[in-house]
């Protein structure tokens, strides 16, 4: 698709149930709880109540079973290597919760009116985020290449957040046609993501958030794995509909992801700078405000008479000038004054209107 042909497309929008997501709405900001509940539900439920405080529209969770997501012989990523935290599948064993548990999120989240989702690894997931009835679904930047998944989720009829992260241009490109072949394209939203944890500000790459719409013609965000508060905001300024961010009840805890998440005060400050953000941004719209009407009439001009003139003159460049304040002649009629005659004396200085005119 060409970016013509992704400008026919005016302003693509995404339900996720109450919210509609897209360009001109405000972002939609998924609180990334992930697996920073440890493993404990009493913990989720933490979760799920800062989340809520923060002012977040969703609170995001991962649904995986250790033993299906990996080997016994997979290896930790570098950044999750620095904990000691054994082998991937030993770390997600004990960051497992039940469906019984989730089942438990997923009504607290409905009691505190703040959207549950939650990233599935596998088609089982999938069907077990279908019987807690979510409202979305979203696919992890690692997953952008797994069909079975991605064409799992897509048959769900649910709108699919799905990120970006650690993929080529083409390997984007292709799941899109993909999700698109399977009738997903007008229910995705796409994510900017750079899987570095945590990203550098220098690596975030905010421009991506607007090419990425520019070029598939969909709701558009970011999956923010900085370590700032103030990127959602700069991330909005940037086009971004969707964020994401991780977050957690203490940074110091032990486990894969806290130490690059916000902890409950960073969230709530990220959420003030985002909702800031989309204030200074307005609408879009030219013209003038209500707040400028003051300034406008002190500081704009009027034609006014460099010297004293009588009745009957007929009016010559020389004799006008520019002056502040606004509400007489504007300057850029000047040229139409001259040849005119005057009506009436005029003193020196002073502000000339039509009426003053034959």
């Amino acid at each position: 698709m060409s970016r013509s042909d992704g400008e026919q497309h005016a302003r693509p929008v995404v339900r996720i149930g109450e919210r509609t997501i897209g360009p001109g709405q405000p972002a939609y900001l998924i609180a990334e709880a992930g697996v920073n509940h440890d493993g404990s539900l009493e913990r989720g439920l933490r979760l799920v109540d800062i989340a809520c405080r923060a002012g977040a529209d969703a609170v995001k969770f991962q649904v995986f079973r250790a033993a299906e997501l990996t080997t016994a012989a997979a290896p930790l990523a570098a950044y999750q290597q620095q904990a000691n935290l054994g082998s991937q599948r030993e770390l997600l064993s004990r960051l497992e919760l039940s469906d019984a548990d989730f089942a438990q999120l997923a009504a607290h989240c409905a009691r505190r009116r703040v959207e549950f989702l939650a990233t599935p690894f596998s088609p089982a997931d999938v069907e077990r985020l279908v019987a807690l009835k979510v409202r979305a679904i979203k696919i992890a930047s690692t997953d952008l290449n797994n069909t079975p998944l991605l064409e799992a989720a897509a048959r769900t009829g649910l709108p699919l957040i799905v990120s970006t992260g650690a993929a080529l241009p083409g390997e984007i490109e292709q799941a899109v046609t993909r999700l698109r072949g399977w009738g997903a394209g007008g229910r995705l939203i796409l994510l900017h993501c750079v899987s570095g944890y945590p990203t550098p500000l220098e690596a975030a790459n905010l421009r991506a958030v607007s090419t990425l719409r520019g070029r598939f013609a969909v709701p558009t965000g970011f999956s923010d794995h900085t370590t700032s508060t103030r990127t959602g905001g700069w991330a909005v300024a940037a086009g971004a509909c969707v964020l994401e961010k991780h977050f957690t009840l203490d940074r110091t805890r032990p486990g894969p992801d806290h130490a690059m998440s916000l902890d409950p005060a960073g969230l709530r400050e990220y959420v003030r700078h985002v909702r800031a953000a989309e204030r200074a941004l307005g609408s879009g719209m030219l013209g003038m405000s209500a707040l400028e009407a003051d300034v406008r009439q002190a500081a704009r001009k009027s034609v006014v008479t460099t010297r004293a003139l009588a009745g009957g003159t007929i009016l010559e460049r020389g004799m006008l000038t520019a002056k502040r304040p606004a509400g007489g002649i504007a300057p850029d009629q000047l040229e139409a004054l001259l040849g005119r005659q005057l009506a009436c004396d005029v003193p020196a200085d002073a502000m000339l209107t039509w009426d003053m005119l034959r």
